[in-house]
């Protein structure tokens, strides 16, 4: 019988690209493409640390 492990989670990366995005959009006037932007990179992190954890065993 196979050992079930514990997937890992990315939405605290995407979590946090929106909120930390968001933040610095409104220190530079464009809060809209902060928060796009931070769901981007975010997003990205989140695909990344999936990846990983789909290679792992």
């Amino acid at each position: 019988m196979k050992d079930k492990r514990n997937p890992v989670s990315g939405g605290f990366a995407l979590g946090m690209g929106a909120l930390i995005g968001g933040l610095w959009g409104v220190h530079y006037g464009q809060p809209v493409l902060g928060l796009g932007g931070g769901i981007v990179l975010g997003g990205a992190i989140t695909l990344i640390v999936w990846l990983v954890d789909r290679q792992r065993d």
